[in-house]
């Protein structure tokens, strides 16, 4: 009975250290790609007989959607492979049921609407734009002035030809001496101008008398008469003003007939 004991407490023992992970020893050296220092790398070439890969995950074989699928069932297609082959399956038949399929019919309608447009235009092949194309041939363009270029100038001119021309210029040149200024007589209109210059009161102040009937009725049917106001003061010196207003052209008597105003002058000469 004892050695039987002893027997099962013997393979109990073995078993257990056949069953315990190996442990490397600690104090051994690692060299570099976790090699032990001493154990030389293969040659280039040789063969090396290990495990195998692990195989891939396994991979669908269910077809892609068909051409003229739109951009959200494509997305939805791709969001969808994580969730399991049956989504996928039912997806894709709801795509082939709604997607257009292009036909050999279809595909030589295209073409010969394309060689009946190619027919019917001008024979000339439409410019491309890309930055690679050689620059178009410009037909009946002028050329800009050369005038600036020396190769082209020198070649039509030279300096005797410069000199020749200059002096072609120089005795073409005519200097015309300035004239006197006319003088104004003593029988023009009186000068509006002058006449602003001379005086420094405002528009409305009384400086002159004025008496009569109505003055301000007669001021305006008289003052309609002129095209603008400098005739009016003209018309108003010529016939004594600013003293004496026989036409009613100052009712206020401030020497300024029609609503005339000489600031305007006042601020030019300033």
């Amino acid at each position: 009975m004892r050695l039987k004991t002893l027997t099962t407490v013997a393979m109990s023992a073995i078993a257990l250290l056949a069953c315990a992970p190996i442990v490397p020893e600690s104090g051994a050296s690692v060299g570099a790609g976790g090699a032990p220092l001493g154990q030389q790398r293969p040659a280039p070439g040789t063969t090396i007989n290990g495990d195998p890969l692990i195989p891939p995950a396994q991979i669908t074989t269910e077809p892609l959607p068909s051409a003229g699928v739109d951009r959200r069932v494509a997305s939805e297609w791709s969001q969808s492979t994580s969730v399991g082959t049956q989504t996928l399956q039912r997806q894709t038949a709801a795509t082939r049921q709604t997607a257009p399929v292009s036909s050999g019919d279809d595909i030589a309608r295209e073409a010969a609407a394309a060689l009946r447009a190619s027919s019917s235009n001008s024979g000339v092949r439409p410019l491309e734009a890309s930055p690679n194309n050689p620059a178009p041939t410009l037909v009946g363009n002028p050329r800009i002035s050369d005038e600036n270029d020396f190769g082209a100038v020198s070649a039509r001119q030279s300096i005797e030809s410069d000199a020749q021309r200059l002096q072609q210029q120089r005795d073409q040149f005519q200097q015309i001496q300035p004239s006197a200024l006319p003088q104004r007589s003593a029988e023009d209109t009186p000068n509006v101008v002058r006449y602003a210059l001379s005086t420094r009161h405002p528009v409305g102040q009384r400086l002159y008398s004025r008496a009569g009937i109505n003055l301000r009725a007669r001021s305006a049917r008289n003052c309609a008469e002129f095209a603008t106001v400098d005739e009016a003061q003209a018309a108003f010196l010529a016939a004594g003003g600013p003293e004496r207003d026989r036409k009613a052209l100052d009712p206020d008597g401030d020497g300024y007939a029609c609503a005339w105003d000489p600031r305007p002058y006042r601020a030019a000469l300033r």
